[in-house]
């Protein structure tokens, strides 16, 4: 890759040096042609003027002399006859170039061929002046003064323009090496952390030198953030696995456990036995069903069934669903407000009403007193939460509370699940087009609040309800709530 660089770079060095020396060649070239035209232009005509007012410097010494002293190529008169055609013509000047029509009428005519450049003065002189003439041109040709001289060829100093382009060429080539140095070389690291990362070393980074380019800088983090987010994730993989292992492996030996035992006749209590192990297996069946629930919606591969749907009435009947389970756990469970107006959303009301269930479940997880379903409109979305008065969520463990494989025992000795709870409430979100974000503390450094946003519809009539709200018990004071961006 260096080498690649160095010469691409190297090539736009050596087009840059051509085009320059090739443009300043013809940009040279072209500033002694106009310059010599201007100069021989102005000394054209004042020979001219010289030589109307004095035919005596028509002569051939005289001609001579003066082409000697203006350092000219050629100083001669040609004749330009009545009928337009120009006689004795200087090489290498053709009739096309001399613009007869202007001589004709006076004017000087200035132009150049190749390194030559030439300017023709039209003389004045009288009818007596061209027969005192003797240079054996015909009596009724205008007389016309034409001078020549040769511009020197600017790629006589091809020398210096190769000299300059040496030595720009060779500090290009010290430029690309340590440019090419410099940006491969943090290129190359980063392949090789990600290599490592691929075989498995996720400890694996790449240095961020100092005074590093931004954009190679950004790309060595992006990289090593990469490999601390699969580290984490891999940690949490393990922690879940090891907790799903752990929730599989306690119900199975309390069934095996008693199984043997009624099948050894070791108790006398059968009834009760049997009791347990159906508890047992339907924990295991819970577990089960959470796990391919997740797996399924991972997948995409559920079907949705939109519609519109009332999702303050839909929390209320979750929530009243689980009162006997809040009762048992000695938690008060305060539902949506019945006599609120309805909150009209586009959404699969099995799936929401699994989404309510899951954060009521999660919720009683970790509330000490009390679990409160709400639900309003709040610019254009409906919010639905479920919030406890537990002791929260750490500032470190919010941004991820939603992530697959996470879980965070806030409250030891409370378990009813394995933590795909929240990760199958971020899936359904998704997959209805939703959103859900968590708050903590609520108030007084405790308490969480899990909320899911959907926007908000008209009623299946027609009607707009978006200015109507529905009143709902909440911690007070709480935080606001505020819609997703």
């Amino acid at each position: 890759m260096r080498r690649r660089l160095t010469v691409a770079i190297l090539g736009v060095v050596i087009g840059t040096l051509v085009l320059t020396v090739v443009g300043g060649l013809l940009l040279v070239r072209r500033a002694a042609i106009s310059t010599a035209e201007s100069e021989i232009t102005s000394e054209a005509e004042a020979i001219g003027g010289l030589m109307s007012a004095h035919p005596a410097f028509t002569q051939a010494a005289d001609l001579d002399a003066l082409r000697r002293v203006g350092a000219f190529d050629r100083l001669t008169l040609v004749g330009l006859a009545p009928a337009g055609s120009l006689q004795d013509i200087p090489s290498p000047l053709v009739a096309r170039l001399m613009r007869v029509a202007a001589l004709r009428s006076g004017e000087t005519v200035a132009g150049n061929v190749g390194h030559v450049v030439f300017v023709a003065q039209p003389l004045n002189l009288s009818l007596a002046q061209r027969q005192a003439l003797d240079d054996g041109l015909a009596v009724s040709d205008v007389r016309v003064l034409v001078v020549t001289r040769h511009v020197a060829n600017p790629v006589n100093g091809i020398a210096y323009f190769v000299l300059v382009a040496g030595v720009v060429l060779l500090a290009g080539l010290v430029v690309a090496a340590v440019l090419a140095r410099r940006i491969s070389a943090p290129i190359v690291g980063a392949v090789a952390a990600t290599r490592q990362m691929a075989a498995g070393n996720l400890d694996a980074t790449v240095a961020v030198r100092p005074g590093e380019y931004p954009e190679l800088e950004e790309l060595a983090e992006a990289i090593n953030t990469l490999g601390e987010n699969l580290g984490r994730a891999r940690g949490l993989e393990r922690e879940f696995l090891l907790s799903v292992s752990h929730e599989l492996r306690t119900p199975l030996t309390s069934i095996r456990g008693y199984a043997d035992a009624v099948a050894d006749g070791a108790t006398d209590d059968v009834p009760g036995a049997i009791t347990i192990i159906n508890s047992e297996a339907r924990r295991l069946e819970r577990l089960v069903e959470d796990l391919l629930d997740l797996a399924r919606l991972q997948a995409r591969q559920f079907s949705l069934h939109i519609q519109r749907v009332d999702c303050g009435a839909l929390a209320r009947t979750v929530a009243e669903g689980f009162q006997p389970e809040a009762d048992g756990l000695g938690v008060e469970l305060v539902g949506v407000d019945p006599a609120g107006v309805a909150l009209w959303a586009d959404a699969d009301p099995d799936r929401v009403g699994q989404v309510v269930a899951n954060l009521i479940e999660n919720a009683l997880k970790f509330a000490t007193t009390r679990v409160e379903v709400g639900a309003n409109r709040v610019d254009g979305w409906v919010a639905v939460w479920v919030s406890d008065d537990g002791p929260g969520v750490g500032a470190e463990d919010l941004p991820h509370i939603f992530e697959r494989h996470y879980s965070s025992d806030r409250v030891p000795g409370r378990k009813l699940g394995v933590g795909l709870g929240l990760a199958i409430v971020a899936e359904l979100a998704s997959a209805m087009e939703a959103r859900v974000d968590a708050q903590s503390p609520l108030l007084d450094g405790r308490g969480a609040r899990m909320v899911l946003w959907l926007k908000g519809r008209r009623s299946p009539d027609g009607r707009d309800d978006t200015d109507e709200t529905m009143s709902s018990v909440m911690l007070t004071p709480a935080l606001p709530l505020h819609p997703p961006v």
